[in-house]
């Protein structure tokens, strides 16, 4: 090849955050010392959702699955001793990005930072949050209000911020074909222009200021060859889009600038070893092509389906991306797939697809009615339904998991203890404690702030009004206003919103025909009833704490429906008071919990300590999620009365395990349904 000057890697991030604002930033700096080249903060659910950490849904949920930042304090010392003018940081926030990006502003200004020089990216994409993560807070009304504000005081005040990344990432976690995930991607970011625009925010001229800096984040799977295309899809709708409906003439704003986290949803419990390779495989699919390369690359670690990674776990992620990126050749030539038939097909066939997709959502007025009305929910409950069958069934395999299952014993985790890293429970009490300090000595020296009630009187005056609300949140953060306190404010103002779950609405997704799985389930179901003398198996699926991911759940809750029982499941975000109450107001025959945040190990005991309490000790409680084995004992040594993890994908047969524990609760005899 004629020599030509090697391309610049892409941003090497690790998603990172636990426990306190200090364990983090000493984090931080280690993993920059490693090479790192951007930040990605993990933020915990109580801040993601807006709750202060002694709030009573935030029990159990502090510091788990990211940093608590509760007030200026915490975003001080999770940002200590690194110059945020040098920094780019990835903020994985969204109801209260806006919140998160007032506090980083302020302390970058206490640094003396030229806040117009702040380089990075808050997530800050809502329509993914109702339909797969679930942090969503306020409606989608007034959520689009927030980020419109945001895109327009960061694009004229902070110009190399990227306001917002649409994401794709969580609508393939959720079951989303590359079609739906293209089309429910571009779908929000129309939605979010076309909000921008009509705001009267941004003149004419500056159009294209705006466009430049919508960025996404997309996720990639296995299956790297039609991910690969997939990318290539996105890039040339983003230019038809752009170009066409927006009249952005400059190419360089039309670019389609992305960020990845390679697919999570296909990592597994069994043999986790294997996760390293299709961790390397995905990773290819976003750098393989020059012309659709990732500009930030972020990989999970082996062990996430088992847990917490370590810091070894996270550098090991790191490692991976370095030796792509500095041994081999790589980044020494132009796009290898330009001109391959093969290739163009398929993305000419992801692009007629999606765009097909994207009108139907545009007849149904965008991208938010197409959430209000459920339709999009449900699309993606179906197509993860039909995956799971297809995993069931041994149609799609899945290494170690359906095929190849014998194994050698994993010297990785033959220890899981050290497997992988757990929050200490005290630290929730701890990080407790610093805030009620913070809120006692906040208009003390050193700090003298003024009193915050002045500045959320102005934010809900602001909420109430049409103004960007950017300034009177940078007032709060200046003021020591708390996360809750912020959020609280704006629920008063904006309410609170339930996001449709889509389990009524989705298709069957599994056959019942005799002699098939479901239909000797659907006989211990119907027999069980009958001998109870019940009309219907009801079953209650509850999601406690502040876990929004509902994949699990829902997938569960419509396979029970379809094995014939009255399935009772509210969505998410509820408090085991609140589980509990429906559970006896339903008179339901089990319960069964999900959690993947960590949280199982307070919320689950509770559940079963408040059933005791009110005398329903016949109602077996189940209990689902990422649940670490020595927690797993834990828990069925406190009454619960089954554990399942990752690792046990037939969901008929855990159906079918519910029913033999209803009727062991109630005292039946074990039922053999003939095959």
């Amino acid at each position: 090849m004629t020599e030509r000057q090697k391309d610049r890697p892409w941003l090497m991030r690790t998603y990172a955050g636990h426990s306190t604002a200090e364990a983090s930033n000493e984090l931080y700096r280690r993993n920059l010392a490693k090479g790192q080249t951007g930040l990605s903060v993990a933020f915990d659910l109580p801040t993601q959702t807006g709750y202060d950490p002694d709030h009573v849904l935030a029990r159990g949920e502090v510091g788990r699955v990211g940093v608590p930042v509760a007030h200026l304090g915490d975003m001080r010392r999770l940002f200590q001793d690194i110059p945020l003018e040098q920094m780019n940081t990835s903020m994985t926030i969204n109801a209260t990005a806006m919140w998160l990006l007032a506090l980083y502003q302020v302390v970058a200004e206490e640094q003396g930072a030229d806040i117009t020089k702040l380089q990075g990216t808050t997530q800050n994409d809502i329509v993914k949050e109702y339909l797969s993560r679930g942090t969503h807070v306020f409606p989608p009304g007034p959520s689009l209000r927030l980020t419109t504000d945001m895109i327009c005081y960061t694009v004229n005040n902070i110009p190399k911020w990227n306001p917002i990344n649409i994401c794709s990432y969580h609508l393939q976690e959720a079951g989303a074909t590359p079609v739906q995930e293209i089309a429910y991607a571009m779908s929000t970011a129309i939605a979010v222009l076309d909000a921008v625009f009509a705001s009267g925010q941004i003149p004419e001229e500056r159009k294209g200021d705006v466009v430049a800096r919508i960025s996404f984040f997309v996720n990639a799977g296995v299956r790297f060859i039609e991910e690969m295309c997939k990318m290539r899809a996105f890039g040339r709708i983003w230019d038809k889009i752009t170009r066409e409906r927006y009249g952005i003439e400059n190419p360089k704003h039309r670019r389609f600038r992305y960020g990845v986290q390679v697919n999570s949803l296909g990592l597994t419990e069994a043999q986790p070893e294997n996760n390293v390779q299709r961790i390397v495989l995905e990773m290819l699919a976003v750098t393989l092509s020059k012309d659709a390369r990732a500009r930030a690359v972020q990989l999970p670690a082996w062990n996430e389906a088992l847990g917490l990674p370590r810091p070894w776990d996270q550098q090991w992620s790191l490692r991976i991306q370095q030796v792509l990126a500095y041994e081999s050749d790589l980044l020494e030539y132009d796009d290898i797939f330009e001109g391959s038939k093969v290739i163009e097909a398929k993305v000419e066939q992801l692009v007629a697809d999606s765009l097909a997709e994207m009108q139907r959502i545009e007849e149904m007025g965008g991208a938010m009615a197409a959430v209000e009305s459920g339709y999009l929910k449900s699309q993606l409950v179906a197509s993860h339904a039909e995956r799971r069958a297809r995993i069931e069934s041994g149609e799609e395999k899945i290494v170690g998991v359906n095929i190849f299952e014998a194994t050698e014993p994993n010297p990785l985790t033959a220890d899981l203890d050290t497997a992988i890293q757990t929050v200490d429970p005290a630290v929730e009490a701890r990080v407790i404690e610093s805030l009620q300090k913070w809120r006692d000595t906040r208009y003390q020296p050193p700090f003298n702030h003024p009193r915050p009630c002045k500045a959320l009187e102005r934010l809900k005056e602001a909420a109430r009004g049409t103004e960007n609300l950017m300034e009177a949140t940078l007032e709060c953060a200046r003021a020591g206003v708390t996360t809750g306190e912020w959020a609280g404010a704006l629920r008063e103002v904006f309410g609170e919103y339930r996001a449709p779950t889509g389990v009524s609405s989705a298709p069957v997704a599994v056959t019942a025909e005799e002699g098939t799985a479901l239909a000797r389930v659907r006989r211990k179901v119907e027999l069980t009833a009958r001998e109870l003398g019940v009309g219907k198996l009801r079953f209650l699926v509850g999601k406690p704490g502040l876990d929004g991911h509902s994949n699990g759940a829902e997938q569960i809750a419509v396979r029970a429906r379809d094995a014939g029982f009255e399935v009772v499941y509210q969505g998410i975000r509820l408090t085991p008071e609140q589980i509990v109450d429906a559970a006896l107001a339903e008179d339901v025959h089990a319960v069964g919990l999900s959690i993947l945040s960590g949280s199982h190990a307070q919320l689950v005991p509770d559940v079963l300590q408040r059933l005791h309490v009110a005398g329903a000790t016949d109602i077996p409680v189940i209990a689902g999620g990422i649940i670490p084995s020595g927690d797993a004992e834990q828990l069925r040594a406190a009454g619960v009365a089954a554990v399942f993890t990752p690792k046990d994908f037939d969901i008929t047969g855990i159906i079918g395990r519910i029913v033999d524990e209803i009727r062991k609760a109630n005292k039946l005899d074990p039922l053999e349904v003939p095959a």
